[in-house]
Order: C-alpha cells, then sequence, then structure tokens
C-alpha cells in the first residue's frame, strides 16, 4: 500500500499548469514534530493536485492555509537544461481538507 496522510502549512500560494487539458496545482506543504529532545523538526513536502481538487486550490488554499492531506508519494526523474539527472519526491493528492488555522 502506498499512503501517505500529511497534516501542516502550506509554504506557498499553489502554482497552476495545464497537462492534456487537466488543471494542476502545485505547492510545498510543511509538517513538523517535536523530537525526543524537544525541539521541533520540519520536513517539506511536494504536493500535487488535479482536476477540480486543484480548481479548489487556486481558488482557497494560500500561503499559510492549514491542510489534511491524503495522497499516494511518487517519485519522478527528469534532466535539467544542462543534462544534469533530478529526482523529486511528491505527494499526490487523493484527498483533502482544508482546516482552521493562522490564515483563517
Amino acid at each position: 500500500m502506498n499512503k501517505a496522510i500529511l497534516l501542516g502549512n502550506v509554504g506557498r500560494d499553489p502554482r497552476m499548469r495545464m497537462a492534456s487539458g487537466t488543471t494542476i496545482a502545485e505547492f510545498p506543504l510543511a509538517t513538523s514534530e517535536k523530537t525526543p529532545t524537544g525541539a521541533e523538526t520540519t520536513e517539506w513536502h511536494n504536493i500535487v493536485m488535479w482536476g477540480r481538487a486543484a480548481e479548489f486550490a487556486e481558488k482557497y488554499i494560500r500561503k499559510g492555509s492549514r491542510l489534511l492531506v491524503e495522497g499516494k508519494i511518487r517519485t519522478r526523474r527528469w534532466e535539467d537544461a544542462t543534462a544534469i539527472s533530478r529526482t523529486t519526491t511528491e505527494i499526490y493528492v487523493d484527498s483533502f481538507e482544508l482546516l482552521p488555522g493562522r490564515s483563517q
């Protein structure tokens, strides 16, 4: 099973694009946790929403929004303009909930 559940804060307003006639929204999500020593660590996740979810993101999700997402972990590879191989890991959202938080 490939399932990720994240609760965090959006790092910037969604970037919108189209691919094969489908709307796609991409943005970072920060999750935080306390270590056993009491320090707080933050992890950044690349979030990808498709179709109607992306359209919702464009209208309502903003930097600082508190968001619960469930989705699949995907890794993709590509070559940049200088022919260097790059890799990124993303969360492809299946479902989400916009929660009250800092920006609401």
